[in-house]
């Protein structure tokens, strides 16, 4: 599963990788984004790829209740296409989650040691991601969205049997197409990430609380 992640590059950093033009939105660094917060998140909505935030959790257009988005922060890269909560958005709704790296927590006893993963260049990168906007019954718009996860590679497969689906920059184009609506096209895209191009290392257990987002998070631990 991802259930927090990071994003510290500056905008012009994230818009050169991205193809992004300017943006209003405002994105100061945070090293400990968790469920329920707004998230950055990349749609091309037939205008061109744009930034904007979203608040993660996804709901489908018929919930009823905000709360629902806690339960659905992920979805499988199995059932996606053919889930009714996730069918249209896999379909017509389909995202880039940027994030700079993520968090697990490694099982040592009855401890868990968190860990921090990003890729080897040290880039910022996009998570497959969904989104969807939903109605509260109060007639406020909200936009939510979800990140997809798949297998484990064989880097994190000793700390968990699931990993965010992370996108290679050459498919940004055909994720984010909003015409291109073929299982067959998108389906393969949604695979483990190679193990020689991501690095892992273990954090500060002051990771647990979503309150610390502090640089410290994702420093390596001093020898």
């Amino acid at each position: 599963m991802c259930g927090r992640f990071e994003l510290h590059s500056a905008f012009e950093i994230i818009a050169r990788i991205f193809g992004l033009g300017r943006t209003t939105v405002l994105l100061p660094p945070r090293y400990n984004i968790a469920p329920g917060q707004d998230i950055p998140i990349i749609v091309n909505e037939g205008a061109g790829r744009t930034l904007i935030l979203s608040r993660w959790g996804f709901l489908p257009h018929w919930a009823k209740d905000e709360k629902d988005g806690y339960k659905m922060i992920n979805a499988r890269a199995e059932t996606a296409a053919e889930k009714p909560s996730f069918r249209q958005a896999f379909s017509r709704h389909r995202c880039l989650v940027v994030a700079d790296g993520f968090y697990e927590w490694k099982k040592e006893g009855a401890k868990k040691k968190p860990v921090y993963v990003r890729l080897r260049s040290g880039k910022p990168f996009g998570f497959a991601g969904l989104y969807s906007d939903w109605n509260s019954p109060d007639g406020e718009a909200v936009r939510t969205s979800t990140i997809i996860t798949t297998d484990a590679n064989g880097l994190l497969a000793p700390i968990h049997d699931r990993m965010p689906v992370i996108i290679p920059p050459d498919q940004y184009a055909l994720w984010l197409d909003p015409g291109v609506h073929e299982k067959d096209k998108l389906l393969p895209l949604l695979k483990p990430f190679p193990d020689d191009e991501l690095e892992l290392y273990e954090v500060t257990p002051k990771v647990n609380s979503p309150k610390n987002d502090s640089p410290e998070n994702i420093e390596r631990p001093r020898k």
